[in-house]
């Protein structure tokens, strides 16, 4: 099972990079957002890649989760639109 924060490897491409993204689609379908190193021009990319293509090849980074501070005090209100 492939956790934010692993590091992956496209079977496929041979892209590694961090997952940092998951999305679940209607018909099953799993992919992660691969977060790649930057190059020598700091450009990185981060692909959608199908769950089925990638291996967990490292731990990679564990990142705390921070309070999201409750609902937005900008939210319409319940009666909106009535």
């Amino acid at each position: 099972m492939i956790k934010l924060g692993n590091k992956v490897r496209d079977k496929v491409s041979g892209i590694e990079g961090i997952a940092t993204g998951r999305c679940e689609y209607l018909n099953g379908c799993i992919q992660y957002c691969v977060h790649t190193k930057a190059d020598k021009d700091n450009k990185s990319a981060s692909p959608w890649i199908d769950e089925g293509q990638l291996v967990v090849i490292g731990a990679g980074i564990a990142a705390k989760p921070k309070p999201t501070g409750g609902p937005s005090d900008n939210a319409p209100s319940a009666t909106y639109g009535r």
